[in-house]
């Protein structure tokens, strides 16, 4: 039950960070408002809809190591069929193919690796070697280093690299093994390939990405006496007294806490007028990013990919997604372009072009394509660099704190690094 102690508490930002903390909050029967400046909650995970269809604007793979994200899923749509789940598959057409069988681990990362196509015997030893030398040093290294050195020091092979961490490190730290943290790519196969069997599963959502999380979690704050306001971009925000006051519509509202939950582009200047908030605008600042471009492809017929989910070699897409084996979406493919600034500013229609005619390469004709979308995220993630000083959830300002996937943390700018920021600033709400 409610108290008159219970603190005030403002979130700015419904993506998965903001919503993750208003669901702890409202658990707690903690009052909480979330501002969203978009129609539609999700953040850079949310729904887009074309010609009735509904899309995400980035293509999001989950594992099974998301614990977090699958516990939050589950207290706000229990017992929903939320996912296609395959054991961990990865398969880039004609040249590489690794698939985890149904053994307890570590045996089905052992197994995945004897069997896998397109891999020499030289190079499955190799891989073994680096994964027991990265578990006998606890995945923790002295000095962070970028992964292509790392990958060097381990004497792995140009193919390893090639078709299975430089894809890895793409698809989790979205950003070239040439200047991606070692560190962070270790926390990520620390809880994944060498975690139980089940954490490297693959988890394709059967929804798009606001249904799957952001509306049914508004639906379980709204039940529990917060709010949610959608199409309400907060302007600033200012000290007063204790708490703070945030300007939202022209109007002034004032909350005891804030969590600051916004992409950090957008932190960085909305939090301008609060001058002990110097130094975490000083670190987000020096931020860099990276794009993620993707591609969407209505065709007029079905279009069968061998598998939900497969990689392509010389093409500038790295994924496809089989939309219609994955939740129903007859004809519709889409394709993710990751860590690649090459495509920045390239006309969307000439880039969908491009794919189309690399699709009809590796798997023959394809019906006529309806529609295209190219949705184009500049800065979709941050560049995840070696020793990389990442703005921290306690701020120096006393009751505002930060989420986001961006925050310091062990992972990478990924849904599950979002949603723990939020239940960590949450948990620090008395």
């Amino acid at each position: 039950m409610r108290t008159s102690t219970n603190p005030s508490v403002a979130i700015l930002g419904g993506g998965y960070a903001g919503m993750a903390a208003a669901v702890e909050l409202a658990a707690r029967d903690v009052p909480v408002t979330v501002f969203e400046a978009a129609p539609v909650l999700g953040g850079r995970a949310r729904r887009v809809t074309v010609n009735d269809t509904a899309l995400d604007n980035g293509l999001h793979i989950l594992i099974g190591a998301y614990s977090e994200t699958l516990r939050l899923i589950d207290r706000v749509a229990p017992k929903r069929d939320s996912f296609l789940r395959l054991p961990l598959d990865l398969q880039v057409h004609q040249r590489f193919h690794l698939r985890a069988p149904k053994l307890p681990a570590p045996l089905h990362l052992a197994w995945a690796l004897f069997t896998a196509k397109g891999l020499s015997f030289a190079d499955k030893r190799a891989a073994a070697g680096f994964m027991q030398a990265m578990k006998t040093r606890h995945y923790r290294l002295e000095r962070d280093q970028n992964v292509a050195s790392l990958l060097e020091e381990n004497t792995q092979t140009i193919v390893l690299i090639e078709h299975l961490w430089a894809p890895l490190c793409v698809a989790a730290l979205n950003t070239p093994v040439e200047r991606a943290s070692a560190q962070v790519f270790l926390n990520v196969l620390r809880d994944s390939l060498g975690a139980g069997r089940t954490a490297s599963d693959l988890l394709l959502a059967r929804t798009d990405l606001t249904a799957l999380f952001p509306k049914p979690a508004a639906d379980f704050v709204r039940a529990r006496g917060g709010q949610i306001e959608t199409g309400a971009a907060v302007d600033g925000v200012t000290k007063d007294g204790e708490g703070f006051l945030l300007q939202v519509h022209g109007q002034s509202r004032r909350f005891d806490r804030v969590i600051c939950a916004v992409a950090p582009h957008r932190a960085s200047g909305l939090l301008a007028a609060i001058p002990e908030l110097d130094t975490t605008r000083r670190q987000i600042d020096t931020l860099d990013y990276e794009p993620i471009h993707s591609v969407w492809l209505q065709f007029a017929g079905p279009v069968k990919l061998p598998a939900p989910m497969i990689g392509l070699a010389g093409s500038p897409a790295q994924w496809l997604f089989d939309r219609e084996a994955i939740c129903g979406q007859r004809g519709l493919i889409g394709a993710v372009i990751s860590a690649s600034e090459d495509h920045v500013g390239e006309a969307q229609d000439a880039l969908a072009q491009r794919v189309v005619a690399d699709i009809e390469k590796h798997f023959g004709p394809l019906p006529p394509l309806q529609w295209q979308r190219v949705i184009a995220e500049k800065r979709a993630t941050f560049s995840c660099t070696p020793g990389l000083a990442r703005p921290a959830t306690v701020t120096d300002c006393p009751g505002l704190l930060l989420a986001g996937d961006y925050v310091a943390g062990d992972y990478p700018a990924t849904i599950e690094g979002a949603v723990r920021s939020g239940v960590t600033a949450a948990g620090m709400i008395p």
